[in-house]
């Protein structure tokens, strides 16, 4: 089994991601990261190269070398759970956390960070919404939710442990006298 956290860019994925993998003793990796890695280029150039489509096939391929593998974390891109195919090969290989904040809390974390394509644009908290919004429902597809906005990552890390550990065992009572 594998975790999978989806969610917005900037909602943690990665500093959660590195935490909850110590925490316990898998490996972590980050899509984009090993997409950069392996393409040699950073995604910023990928996009402008050669648009998101091409990036999004990247992304396919990737994610399925990496579900072959088991007990990762593994960091997903934002975008990832816009395609059902993406949804399924992390449904069949392990669990769905999706880590959301508010706009505006994404907005302070990002606003200072111009390696993110898709909010270089004039007006990037609009951007922000309404990428929100049409991502919603693919989010929704995830095993939990957990809002980052306003809670540390030590705290985010310990719900998501409690994922797939196994539940303990309580002895059955048995009243004498009784058959």
């Amino acid at each position: 089994m594998n975790i999978y956290l989806v969610g917005f860019m900037a909602t943690g994925k990665t500093s959660v991601g590195k935490a909850l993998a110590r925490k316990k003793k898998w490996q972590f990796v980050d899509l984009d990261e090993l997409i950069e890695f392996k393409e040699k280029r950073r995604i910023a150039d990928i996009f402008a190269a050669c648009g998101e489509p091409h990036f999004r096939r990247i992304e396919k391929k990737v994610l399925k070398e990496v579900s072959k593998e088991k007990k990762f974390i593994v960091a997903c891109g934002g975008g990832v759970v816009i395609d059902k195919e993406n949804i399924a090969v992390m449904k069949e290989t392990g669990k769905i956390i999706c880590l959301s904040a508010h706009p505006e809390v994404i907005l302070s974390r990002t606003c200072s960070d111009t390696s993110r394509p898709l909010l270089n644009v004039s007006d990037p908290k609009k951007q922000i919404e309404l990428l929100l919004k049409l991502r919603a429902p693919y989010y929704a597809k995830a095993d939990m939710t957990i809002d980052t906005s306003k809670i540390p990552v030590a705290k985010v890390v310990e719900k998501i442990a409690k994922i797939g550990a196994p539940k303990k065992k309580t002895k059955a009572k048995i009243k004498k006298g009784h058959p």
